[in-house]
Protein backbone atom coordinates (compact mmCIF):
# COMPACT_ATOMS: atom_id res chain seq x y z
CA UNK A 1 0.00 0.00 0.00
CA UNK A 2 2.91 2.48 0.32
CA UNK A 3 2.79 3.10 -3.48
CA UNK A 4 -0.51 4.59 -2.48
CA UNK A 5 -0.15 6.92 0.57
CA UNK A 6 -0.52 10.08 -1.29
CA UNK A 7 -3.92 8.81 -2.07
CA UNK A 8 -5.41 8.12 1.42
CA UNK A 9 -6.22 12.01 2.01
CA UNK A 10 -8.14 11.91 -1.15
CA UNK A 11 -11.63 10.88 -0.11
CA UNK A 12 -14.16 8.61 -2.74
CA UNK A 13 -17.37 10.13 -3.07
CA UNK A 14 -20.93 8.89 -4.40
CA UNK A 15 -21.77 10.53 -7.86
CA UNK A 16 -20.33 13.34 -9.55
CA UNK A 17 -18.87 16.69 -8.06
CA UNK A 18 -18.08 19.86 -9.94
CA UNK A 19 -14.64 19.82 -8.48
CA UNK A 20 -12.84 17.87 -5.56
CA UNK A 21 -13.02 19.66 -2.08
CA UNK A 22 -10.11 19.88 0.34
CA UNK A 23 -10.27 16.07 1.40
CA UNK A 24 -10.27 15.49 -2.37
CA UNK A 25 -13.74 14.45 -2.58
CA UNK A 26 -14.78 13.02 -5.91
CA UNK A 27 -15.85 9.90 -7.62
CA UNK A 28 -13.23 7.39 -8.83
CA UNK A 29 -13.43 7.91 -12.35
CA UNK A 30 -12.84 11.86 -12.23
CA UNK A 31 -9.91 10.98 -9.40
CA UNK A 32 -8.56 8.89 -11.96
CA UNK A 33 -8.86 11.70 -14.65
CA UNK A 34 -6.22 13.49 -12.10
CA UNK A 35 -4.12 10.74 -10.61
CA UNK A 36 -3.73 10.24 -14.82
CA UNK A 37 -2.49 14.04 -15.68
CA UNK A 38 -5.90 15.32 -17.29
CA UNK A 39 -7.76 18.29 -16.06
CA UNK A 40 -10.30 17.69 -14.22
CA UNK A 41 -14.20 17.45 -14.88
CA UNK A 42 -17.17 16.01 -13.57
CA UNK A 43 -17.79 12.82 -15.10
CA UNK A 44 -21.68 11.92 -15.05
CA UNK A 45 -20.57 9.11 -17.75
CA UNK A 46 -18.32 6.76 -18.76
CA UNK A 47 -18.06 7.94 -22.31
CA UNK A 48 -16.82 11.01 -21.75
CA UNK A 49 -13.80 9.66 -20.34
CA UNK A 50 -10.68 10.06 -22.39
CA UNK A 51 -10.19 6.93 -25.04
CA UNK A 52 -6.65 5.95 -22.49
CA UNK A 53 -9.27 4.70 -20.18
CA UNK A 54 -11.20 1.21 -20.41
CA UNK A 55 -14.81 1.65 -20.89
CA UNK A 56 -16.29 -1.40 -18.77
CA UNK A 57 -13.63 -1.56 -16.57
CA UNK A 58 -14.41 2.58 -15.94
CA UNK A 59 -18.55 1.92 -15.89
CA UNK A 60 -17.95 -0.98 -13.24
CA UNK A 61 -15.74 1.64 -10.82
CA UNK A 62 -18.52 3.95 -11.42
CA UNK A 63 -21.08 1.13 -10.35
CA UNK A 64 -19.02 -0.15 -7.17
CA UNK A 65 -18.16 3.74 -6.38
CA UNK A 66 -22.12 4.80 -6.31
CA UNK A 67 -23.10 1.32 -4.33
CA UNK A 68 -20.78 1.23 -2.09
CA UNK A 69 -20.48 2.56 1.51
CA UNK A 70 -18.01 5.35 2.37
CA UNK A 71 -16.43 2.99 4.30
CA UNK A 72 -15.84 0.48 1.46
CA UNK A 73 -16.02 3.24 -1.57
CA UNK A 74 -12.15 4.08 0.05
CA UNK A 75 -11.41 0.36 -0.58
CA UNK A 76 -11.32 1.69 -4.14
CA UNK A 77 -8.70 4.20 -4.18
CA UNK A 78 -5.84 1.38 -5.13
CA UNK A 79 -7.65 1.35 -8.25
CA UNK A 80 -7.66 5.36 -9.08
CA UNK A 81 -4.30 4.96 -11.09
CA UNK A 82 -5.17 1.55 -13.03
CA UNK A 83 -7.95 2.59 -14.98
CA UNK A 84 -6.54 4.31 -17.71
CA UNK A 85 -5.66 0.61 -19.24
CA UNK A 86 -7.79 0.94 -23.39
CA UNK A 87 -7.10 -2.21 -25.18
CA UNK A 88 -7.94 -2.98 -28.08
CA UNK A 89 -12.11 -3.62 -28.87
CA UNK A 90 -11.28 -7.22 -28.77
CA UNK A 91 -10.14 -7.12 -25.17
CA UNK A 92 -12.20 -4.29 -24.00
CA UNK A 93 -15.44 -7.08 -25.36
CA UNK A 94 -13.41 -9.81 -23.17
CA UNK A 95 -13.16 -7.50 -20.48
CA UNK A 96 -17.54 -6.72 -20.58
CA UNK A 97 -17.97 -10.23 -20.59
CA UNK A 98 -15.87 -11.23 -17.96
CA UNK A 99 -17.62 -8.28 -15.98
CA UNK A 100 -21.07 -9.59 -17.09
CA UNK A 101 -20.07 -13.32 -15.94
CA UNK A 102 -18.92 -12.36 -12.82
CA UNK A 103 -21.55 -9.90 -11.95
CA UNK A 104 -24.77 -10.89 -12.64
CA UNK A 105 -27.33 -12.38 -11.46
CA UNK A 106 -28.00 -9.71 -8.51
CA UNK A 107 -31.14 -7.67 -8.63
CA UNK A 108 -30.40 -5.76 -5.86
CA UNK A 109 -26.88 -4.37 -6.85
CA UNK A 110 -23.55 -6.04 -7.19
CA UNK A 111 -22.29 -7.28 -3.45
CA UNK A 112 -19.26 -4.92 -3.39
CA UNK A 113 -16.72 -7.77 -2.56
CA UNK A 114 -18.23 -9.56 -6.11
CA UNK A 115 -17.69 -6.46 -8.06
CA UNK A 116 -14.20 -5.68 -6.10
CA UNK A 117 -13.24 -9.24 -7.54
CA UNK A 118 -14.48 -8.73 -10.87
CA UNK A 119 -12.64 -5.68 -11.22
CA UNK A 120 -9.90 -6.80 -10.17
CA UNK A 121 -9.89 -9.55 -12.66
CA UNK A 122 -10.92 -7.86 -15.32
CA UNK A 123 -7.44 -5.67 -14.68
CA UNK A 124 -5.81 -8.45 -15.30
CA UNK A 125 -7.29 -8.70 -18.54
CA UNK A 126 -5.06 -6.85 -21.48
CA UNK A 127 -3.04 -4.07 -21.02
CA UNK A 128 -2.43 -2.47 -17.85
CA UNK A 129 -1.86 0.88 -16.87
CA UNK A 130 1.48 2.82 -17.13
CA UNK A 131 2.86 3.56 -13.68
CA UNK A 132 2.81 6.21 -12.68
CA UNK A 133 5.35 7.85 -10.17
CA UNK A 134 3.76 7.98 -7.21
CA UNK A 135 5.26 11.42 -6.69
CA UNK A 136 4.15 12.96 -9.40
CA UNK A 137 0.44 11.52 -8.49
CA UNK A 138 0.60 13.09 -5.14
CA UNK A 139 1.78 16.74 -7.15
CA UNK A 140 -1.35 16.17 -9.42
CA UNK A 141 -3.87 15.36 -6.76
CA UNK A 142 -3.05 18.05 -4.33
CA UNK A 143 -2.66 20.30 -7.48
CA UNK A 144 -6.58 19.45 -8.27
CA UNK A 145 -7.65 20.18 -4.52
CA UNK A 146 -5.84 23.21 -4.35
CA UNK A 147 -7.12 24.60 -7.82
CA UNK A 148 -10.10 27.80 -7.23
CA UNK A 149 -13.64 26.48 -8.87
CA UNK A 150 -13.50 27.84 -12.40
CA UNK A 151 -16.12 29.05 -14.77
CA UNK A 152 -15.11 26.11 -16.80
CA UNK A 153 -15.65 23.59 -13.75
CA UNK A 154 -19.71 24.57 -14.03
CA UNK A 155 -21.81 23.02 -16.31
CA UNK A 156 -23.33 24.92 -19.31
CA UNK A 157 -26.93 23.34 -19.13
CA UNK A 158 -29.36 25.64 -19.56
CA UNK A 159 -31.32 23.88 -16.83
CA UNK A 160 -28.35 24.36 -14.47
CA UNK A 161 -28.32 27.83 -15.75
CA UNK A 162 -32.37 27.85 -15.13
CA UNK A 163 -31.96 26.64 -11.92
CA UNK A 164 -29.15 28.76 -10.45
CA UNK A 165 -31.34 31.87 -11.82
CA UNK A 166 -33.96 30.53 -9.50
CA UNK A 167 -31.57 30.11 -6.70
CA UNK A 168 -29.40 33.66 -6.66
CA UNK A 169 -32.84 35.66 -7.61
CA UNK A 170 -33.64 38.32 -4.86
CA UNK A 171 -37.23 37.91 -2.81
CA UNK A 172 -39.56 40.31 -3.63
CA UNK A 173 -40.21 42.67 -0.93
Amino acid sequence: MNSFDHLLNWTLKRGSHLFPGPDGGTCINEAALVAAGFEYKPVRLVESMPKCFSRPICHLAMVLNDQASDANRQRLLPFVTRLACADTPEIEQERAEYIQHHTRGYPYGIPFEVGLMALEGALAIGRQADLFEPDEVKTRMDRARAEPVTRAAVPDSSLFLKVKSWLTAEEPA
